[in-house]
This record gives structure tokens, sequence and C-alpha cells, in this order.
């Protein structure tokens, strides 16, 4: 009599194996790998220093933007007599004697509002500058080298032994009427040296991969290559330092404005509040200490904005 446990077992094998095919294509196709980009978007939106670092900066661009929205006086508007150091009136939420007035009678909160517009633009603009002039300088250094390389980083190194305050100074003196434009102007001339720096470390590594050797090889153009091949590879650590360095430069643009060699009147800038508010540091705290906690919210926004996005695009920092 046959084994019919057998039989059966010898049946059903094939059935098995047919179905094998089925099951695999039905499996999820693999997932497309993500690129430096989309892996750093994916990790800052989950960062919560980012997250908040990004409100306040939206915040104080709105501000510096459409002041006009957070308060309808003006910052220039000065009444001596009633308003001399007047205190702050806390039940007054976004009113001009809100924060109080300061020694010309003006009101605090609408030049702690309007001042948002000039340090702003000092710290974008500057950084722009900066970014655009020392990428192109690490660029060309790093790419061509031999005595190009030598020559601009001896250049570099000249500019970076000049101290960034000092420097500033001095240029700043030999002008007499100091508007935004020439202190921007002022902290790009010197401000340059830390990315052309970082941009030549990153094209000397990248300028060696199989990619940009193949492109030499097929006879591409050195301006397609720095601009297809390098410079997107590149960019990374120079975005970095310079979302670190933007807060850098709002800070040393109110430093410059509180010694007196920066911004001057009838610009509204917090540097020229503080400045303006040092002798009155027992009788009424309130007018330095206000525009001195504007100016670190502001850096410190920066900074963790930078910090956060340093961690997202550098590998070794996960």
């Amino acid at each position: 009599m046959p084994d019919t446990t057998a039989l059966t077992k010898s049946t059903d094998a094939p059935a098995a194996a047919t179905d094998a095919p089925a099951a695999t294509d039905a499996g999820p196709a693999p997932g497309k790998p993500r690129s430096l980009w989309s892996d750093a978007w994916h990790d800052l939106r989950r960062n919560p220093l980012f997250l908040v670092s990004v409100v306040l900066i939206l915040l104080l661009a709105v501000m510096a933007i459409f002041p006009s929205l957070f308060t309808s006086a003006s910052p220039r508007d000065a009444n001596l007599a009633e308003h001399y150091l007047q205190h702050p009136n806390w039940g007054h939420f976004f009113a001009p004697d809100w924060l109080g007035y300061d020694v010309q009678g003006r009101s605090i909160y609408a030049r702690l509002i309007y001042g948002a517009r000039a340090s702003i633009t000092v710290g974008v603009v500057v950084t722009v500058a900066v970014t655009i002039t020392g990428l192109a300088i690490g660029m060309v250094a790093g790419y061509f080298g031999g005595w190009l390389d030598t020559i601009l980083s001896r250049v570099t190194d000249v500019f970076f032994g000049v101290p960034f305050i000092v420097g500033a100074m001095v240029i700043l003196t030999t002008f007499e009427e100091r508007s935004v434009w020439v202190v921007i102007l002022s902290m790009a001339f010197l401000g340059w040296t830390s990315i052309a720096r970082v941009a030549r470390g990153s094209v000397i590594t990248i300028k060696q991969a199989d990619y940009v050797v193949a492109a030499k090889a097929l006879g591409a153009s050195t301006f397609r290559i720095l601009t297809r091949h390098i410079l997107p590879n590149a960019i990374a650590p120079v975005i970095v330092v310079a979302t670190i360095a933007l807060g850098g430069y709002i800070a040393a643009e109110a430093t410059l404005s509180f010694l007196g060699i920066g911004l001057a009147e009838p610009t509204v800038s917090w540097g020229i509040d503080v400045s303006a508010a040092k002798d009155q540091l027992r009788n009424a705290p309130y007018v330095l200490v206000i525009p001195s906690v504007m100016v670190s919210i502001t850096v410190l926004s920066f900074l963790m904005f930078g910090d956060a996005v340093r961690n997202a695009l550098d590998p070794k920092m996960r």
C-alpha cells in the first residue's frame, strides 16, 4: 500500500514553490536613498532647537520688514518734557509706554521694533557678501593650487590677522557719515577669511573625487566643473559657517554702535540705544537692559539656527 503522507507532501511542494515568486513581487520596493540635503531636512524638522530658532527669526524678520504691524508710534518722536525716563507701564501691552521712555522721551517699545531693521539688514547683507567673496576666493585657490593658491592664502592670512572689531573701527573712523551701507562694507571687507579657508579645504578634497576626474577627462570646462560638480558638494560646510557667523555680525554691529563708531543717529539701532543709556544704569536700568536683551535674543536665535544646521549637515555630529 503506497505511503499517502509522502504523496501529499510531494504534491504540495510545487504549489509552495509556485507561490514564492508571488510573495516576493508583493513586497515593498526598496526606497530611494536620500541625498545629504533631504537627510539634513529630515533631521532639522525633528530638532526642537531648529524649530524654536526659526520661529524667532521669522518674528524678527517680520518686525524688520513690517514694523507698523507691531506699533503705530514713531521711534523718533520725542517729548522730553512729559516722557523723560518714564517708567514702563506693564499693564499697557504693546502700547508706546509699555516699556517706558528713554532719555530723549522716545518710546522704547517703538525703537525696539524699528531697531530690528538695521540689525537684521547688517547681519544678513554682510553674511551674503562675505559668503560670496570667501567662497569665490576659496574655490579658486583650492581648485587651481600652485602659485595662485599661495598668493590667495597669504592674502587671506593677512586679513585674518587683523582683529575684526579693531579693523572695522579703523575703517569706520575714516567716514564722516556712517550709514548702514558703510557699516556693511567695512564689516564685509574684513569678514570673508573664515569662509575662504573652509571653502578652500573642501575644494581641495572634492577635486580629487572620481566624478571630477571623469568630468576633466570628458573635456568639461573649468567653469562647468566648478559650478556643476564642485560647488554643490563644497557648499555644505560654507553654509554652516555662514549661519553661525550671522549672529556674530549682528553682535559686532551692536558693539560698534555702542562704542560710537558704528551706526549713528538718525538711524534707529539697538546698539545706539544701549550706548545712549549706559549712563542711566542706576537711575533707569530698564533703558539699558531692554535693548541689550533684544540683541542677545537675536544673536542667540541665529546661533541656535546655525548650530542645528551644523548638526544636520555634518555626519560626524549624528
